[in-house]
């Protein structure tokens, strides 16, 4: 072993030009959560937020989409990734039932800030499930993501890719 010697050089690597630089990354997936808008009156008021999706990936049919979604639609998706996928499903924002009491003195879920909270951390539970190669396989996550209503009573499937 004292006589070899490790090899230092420098692998050979072709010189990048302007579009291997500033061009497209190769594969991207970009989820962001946003506008979020509140519906209603009492006790029918509730947060809807909207979802946009941009993409290279071959895998998801549209490379943009722009969907509406509310947090008992995110509390689907994440249960229908723990039933059907063997994903590690990472825990959702809490439901904040002490924010829901009555004589708060302040709009408890629908004050801005609680909602700025959850949008917040809606965006890093999305990112990170469709960031997931085996979740990306799953036919709930791409109706979450790009179809206009969420059919909750869908036959669960894979996605085959194209």
């Amino acid at each position: 072993m004292a006589d070899t010697i490790a090899d230092t050089r420098r692998l050979f690597s072709k010189p990048q030009n302007l579009n291997d630089a500033y061009g497209p990354p190769s594969n991207f997936l970009e989820i962001d959560v946003s506008n979020p808008e509140t519906i209603g009156v009492a006790r029918t008021r509730y947060t809807t937020y909207e979802i946009r999706l941009k993409t290279n990936l071959p895998i998801f049919k549209l490379k943009e989409s722009s969907v509406r979604r509310r947090y008992s639609d995110f509390e689907w998706l994440r249960s229908e990734l723990e039933r059907e996928s063997k994903v590690v499903v990472p825990p959702l924002p809490g439901k904040a039932l002490f924010r829901q009491l009555p004589f708060r003195g302040d709009d408890g879920i629908f004050d801005d800030s609680f909602i700025e909270e959850r949008r917040h951390a809606l965006e890093q539970f999305l990112n990170k499930v469709a960031g997931h190669p085996l979740a990306q396989n799953e036919r709930c996550l791409h109706m979450f993501l790009q179809d206009e209503s969420v059919d909750k009573t869908y036959t669960p499937s894979k996605i085959r890719q194209a």
